[in-house]
């Protein structure tokens, strides 16, 4: 798993060790790691002290790969934030496109009570049809009926 860590030195044991900052969840998703953890890089590894990296950990927690984050930050800083894409513009979005679901939900629910009452409405008129047949094929038969002759 990826995560982002800083880069400090532990001076109990005098080693540098990363404090994990945040934790890779999908392609474009990262969640912040709000408790202390610390991973040991061992004494014949330096990097300088505060540098952020990129850290990736087996599912044992080893540490298989370490790269500095720089390139990283900055593009992130070049995709999202040279844009003018803040927090704040996201959750207008993120409410716009509510606004459009509810109103989209809105419009198909009335598009389906037009349906109803047209159906409703088709099926009245093949009734008044069907009656009409049957009281026009009444009065041709009385108009034609079978004549006495006394």
């Amino acid at each position: 798993m990826l995560y982002l860590a800083q880069v400090h030195k532990n001076e109990f044991l005098d080693q540098h060790q990363l404090q994990l900052l945040a934790r890779q969840e999908a392609e474009n998703v990262w969640t912040t790691i709000p408790e202390e953890a610390f991973i040991l890089l061992g004494k014949g590894n330096s990097l300088a002290e505060k540098l952020l990296v990129l850290v990736e950990l087996s599912t044992t927690g080893d540490i298989e790969k370490i790269e500095e984050a720089t390139n990283w930050v900055l593009n992130l800083v070049q995709t999202y934030l040279s844009t003018g894409i803040t927090p704040e513009f996201l959750q207008q979005e993120a409410e716009r496109a509510e606004q459009w679901r509810q109103s989209l939900t809105l419009q198909n629910q009335d598009l389906a009570r037009r349906s109803l009452e047209l159906e409703a409405r088709r099926e009245q008129i093949q009734a008044l049809e069907e009656t009409l047949k049957r009281e026009k094929n009444g009065l041709s038969k009385d108009e034609s009926g079978p004549s006495v002759n006394s």
